[in-house]
């Protein structure tokens, strides 16, 4: 990979700085060359307050990051920020976003190979003004999208989607629709041949009720909303199964009958793949016209600055980005 990816500052007060320069320390485990969009000074502080060996130098373009990387931490100045670890800054928030957006701006100049987030902080967004739900609602904003991007969550053994996110239980059931699952489950097997190199994925569509509704039993969602949709995905040409019960989906004997999962809800698909892969769960965005992968985890704002938080999610969001821009083809 001769691109660099550009990995963003996250919130400032959490974990994102830390595991960030120990990623780098762990350069020779085979991490591919990245930059970050961030306060330099930030980091060189925070490396000093943790004794850590991390020289850090700033670059004004990507491509200097390959230059830099074996050497270095290369990191491209978008100003200075204010917070210490566990103690957020709202005047921070701005940055937070001016990181992403830089970012993004790279990567669509051709000038980076990916996208990599570290985790931000929405509450202190929100109250600066942000009217996202996420980092995946942004992006799409960014990228121009007039579809939602989708959300997956890939780890060693596990890949789900879920198609609603960030809504309570209530509204989810409310809001969703047999269009959102087709939507979810055409990106999700297009992204599957394009960026992971299966030429022919098959999804595993979980019901929305226990047992997949027994029938109606137990609700008509699954009769009236899923089912369509599935019928929907495999007149498309996606090899689409179910409504599958949920609790019988994620044994390993039945993750080895599909390539990804399809989830009706938030925690459908989070738990199973937390549990299986907590440290190693990766959050990629797909649909965008560019790859972003991102840890799976928060900002962590109890341990930051402690030098204890493990790097083994951002390692993994970076490896994957470098995987799947070395994987993609055009489609």
């Amino acid at each position: 990979m001769t691109l660099p990816l550009a990995l963003t500052m996250g919130e400032p007060a959490g974990i994102g700085g830390e595991t960030a320069l120990m990623a780098w320390l762990r350069r020779g485990d085979g991490l591919p060359r990245f930059y970050l969009l961030d306060d330099p000074d930030r980091l060189i502080r925070l490396a000093d307050a943790l004794g850590w060996a991390v020289p850090v130098r700033t670059i004004a373009r990507p491509q200097q990051a390959v230059e830099t990387f074996d050497a270095a931490l290369p990191v491209m100045p978008i100003g200075r920020t204010t917070a210490a670890p566990a103690r957020p800054v709202l005047a921070d928030g701005a940055l937070v976003l001016r990181s992403i957006e830089r970012a993004v701006e790279n990567v669509l100049a051709g000038n980076a190979a990916a996208v990599v987030t570290n985790p931000i902080n929405k509450d202190v967004l929100y109250r600066a003004g942000f009217r996202h739900p996420g980092h995946t609602e942004f992006l799409g904003e960014l990228a121009g999208l007039q579809e939602p991007p989708i959300m997956m969550l890939a780890g060693r053994d596990l890949r789900v989607v879920p198609v609603t996110v960030h809504l309570a239980l209530r509204d989810a059931v409310a809001a969703l629709s047999t269009r959102m699952i087709v939507h979810a489950g055409a990106v999700t097997a297009k992204a599957l041949g394009r960026y992971f190199g299966i030429k022919a994925p098959v999804l595993a569509v979980a019901g929305l009720n226990p047992h997949a509704g027994e029938n109606a039993g137990l609700g008509r969602e699954d009769i009236d909303i899923v089912a369509p949709a599935i019928a929907e995905l495999r007149g498309e040409g996606v090899d689409a199964r179910g409504p599958l019960a949920a609790d019988t989906m994620f044994h390993a004997a039945a993750r080895r009958g599909y390539d990804a999962a399809l989830c009706m809800y938030h925690d459908q698909a989070l738990i199973p793949i937390k549990t299986l892969d907590f440290d190693g769960a990766v959050n990629v965005t797909l649909g965008l016209p560019f790859i972003r992968t991102s840890p799976d985890h928060g900002t962590a704002f109890d341990i930051a600055g402690k030098g204890i938080a493990r790097p083994d999610s951002l390692m993994a969001a970076l490896r994957l980005a470098a995987d799947m821009a070395a994987r993609r083809h055009p489609g």
